[in-house]
């Protein structure tokens, strides 16, 4: 067995962890980010129809995404537990079984994903030229999910370690080239190169995507960062497969209903028409970046939960909630405040010769921007509740959040009020604030923290 090489988050300062975490963690998801962002620039330069198609394909991917990524998930909070618990054995067993279950679920989801993108997209009901875009930009993206979920369960095994840089490095190699490839081809270079359009973007990212995995596949194997991918472990170990599916099961429908909500949520604003559809892509992609420090927070969080429950360090469970709780709502009211102040200017740098769609933006970004310091609270205890196995607590509240609450709620308001597409826009604030309130009742009522064997 290799040396292990890792971080142990059971001593020392709890604040100075969570920082030396939660740093590469959000620098990591801003370059992650960049990938739908890089693709919405050079998109928005196609018009308003391409941008929709994007918008349209983003959640029928995420869907299918979340169906395997909560094996991933499961096997990080497993290793976690055994690293804080000093179990270098049972790390290199779980890591090993994780990865082959997930590539083997990679495989099948891809062919799925390719063949079922006519009838996903077909669903939607949109205008045909979306479709067609949609549909194109969708088989490219589905071909690249194996090594897409290579690269998402070694930086989960990572993660789970508190190795953090690591995959940071390789993600800011991979983006810069995605920054390169994307106008390359979309746009085309001097015949050398056809412009693909929305294609393009799909071309390029699923590039990016192999070469990440590829650099992951080969420090798993390698085993000198802390965890070793033993290819003669490939044999199925069905107790602990039973286990992971276990942890992992409520952590796939948590992201898959969150993923299913976007769907419904793009199926309800499509009836408003392209510009309101492109407005909602665009104020979409400016939430999943924004709130990145809470999900960089969230992760970090989970790791040191983890770990410490693995080590018994109890007490360090309830102070590494009060320090991440509190970061989270104050440095996400900050982001908040700020983007309210500057709508225009953001929605205007993605589709700057649209001014109806930047006008319908800015209303959204708002509607989004004053609830980001609940929504950050959420999201970190999303984080801990998955670091400490409760998965199915995780789960109830995304349940809560998109099905009885936002869905409902846009539905009732955008077609059964005057408020149309604003109420849909609203449906989001209350959402958010109903919902972390909701995870702060569980956590205080409950003191799970306290005794979570």
């Amino acid at each position: 067995m290799k040396k292990p090489i890792s971080e142990n988050l059971t001593e020392g300062s709890i604040l100075r962890a969570l920082i030396k975490l939660s740093i590469p963690l959000i620098l990591t998801n801003i370059l992650q980010t960049a990938y739908n962002l890089t693709d919405t620039f050079w998109v928005g330069r196609l018009g308003s129809t391409s941008v929709a198609a994007v918008s349209l394909a983003f959640p029928i991917v995420f869907i299918i995404i979340s169906l395997g990524a909560g094996m991933a998930i499961a096997g990080s909070i497993l290793v976690a537990k055994r690293k804080g618990a000093k179990d270098e054995e049972a790390v290199a067993h779980i890591s090993s079984q994780t990865f082959f279950s997930v590539f083997f679920i990679s495989i099948i989801l891809a062919i799925v994903g390719y063949f079922a993108s006519p009838y996903l997209v077909a669903i939607m009901k949109t205008e045909p030229n979306v479709y067609e875009e949609a549909v194109a930009y969708l088989k490219i993206t589905f071909l690249g999910l194996p090594p897409s979920f290579i690269y998402l369960t070694f930086q989960s095994l990572m993660r789970s370690i508190g190795k953090v840089k690591l995959p940071f490095y390789i993600v800011l190699s991979t983006v810069l080239l995605n920054l390169i490839l994307d106008p390359l081809f979309i746009f085309g270079y001097d015949g050398f190169i056809p412009a693909y359009g929305v294609k393009g973007a799909a071309i390029a990212t699923v590039g990016t995507q192999i070469l990440s995995a590829v650099i992951g596949l080969y420090y798993l194997l390698k085993g000198n960062q802390g965890i070793h991918i033993n290819i003669r472990d490939y044999a199925p170990d069905f107790s602990l497969i039973k286990e992971l599916f276990k942890l992992g099961l409520p952590v796939s429908i948590e992201q898959v209903s969150r993923a299913l909500g976007i769907f419904m949520m793009v199926l309800l604003v499509s009836h408003f028409g392209t510009m309101v559809l492109a407005s909602y892509g665009i104020g979409t992609r400016i939430l999943s970046f924004v709130i990145i420090p809470a999900f960089g927070l969230g992760m970090a969080t989970s790791t040191l939960v983890g770990q410490n429950i693995g080590a018994r360090a109890y007490h360090r469970v309830k102070k590494t909630l009060e320090l991440s709780l509190g970061i989270a709502f104050g440095s996400l009211t900050v982001i908040g405040l700020l983007l309210f102040i500057f709508t225009r200017q953001t929605a205007a740098f993605f589709i700057p010769d649209d001014p109806a769609t930047i006008d319908e933006s800015a209303v959204f970004i708002k509607m989004l921007a004053v609830s980001f310091g609940f929504l950050g609270i959420l999201i970190v205890l999303m984080g801990a509740f998955r670091g400490a196995g409760k998965t199915k607590i995780s789960m109830v509240l995304a349940l809560l959040s998109v099905w009885l609450l936002r869905f409902p709620l846009a539905y009732y308001l955008g077609f059964h009020t005057s408020l149309k597409e604003l109420g849909i826009w609203l449906s989001y604030p209350i959402t958010n604030i109903v919902t972390a309130l909701l995870g702060l009742s569980i956590l205080i009522k409950y003191h799970w923290f306290e005794n979570v064997e």
